[in-house]
């Protein structure tokens, strides 16, 4: 299986995301929304060219099940890794994060 890391602020999203829903709402629906992002990048890092490329270079998406969140990540086959650029509630402004892969 592929290895994979976080940008720095996918890493942020991901941790105020977790933390919104744990102040948020019952602690067994934070406790959901973390299993559902684990198993997302489990799924992502079996087959991480499954999902289609949204953007450049080569920026893919995975949507999160029972949860308003979307994966951003870029597979680099050279390296066997993958990396996610962003953790995005569907709400937000799309692209915001374009700024992050290196270019």
């Amino acid at each position: 299986m592929a290895g994979y890391g976080f940008h720095p602020d996918a890493l942020i999203e991901y941790s105020d995301a977790t933390e919104y829903y744990l102040e948020q709402a019952p602690p067994i629906v934070a406790a959901g929304f973390v299993a559902e992002v684990e198993s997302a990048i489990t799924t992502i890092l079996e087959a991480p060219t499954r999902w289609r490329i949204v953007d450049k270079p080569g920026i893919r998406r995975y949507l999160v099940h029972r949860y308003p969140y979307a994966i951003y990540y870029q597979w680099q086959a050279e390296r066997d890794r993958v990396t996610i650029y962003a953790v995005m509630h569907l709400s937000r402004r799309p692209g915001y994060w374009r700024e992050r892969w290196p270019s």
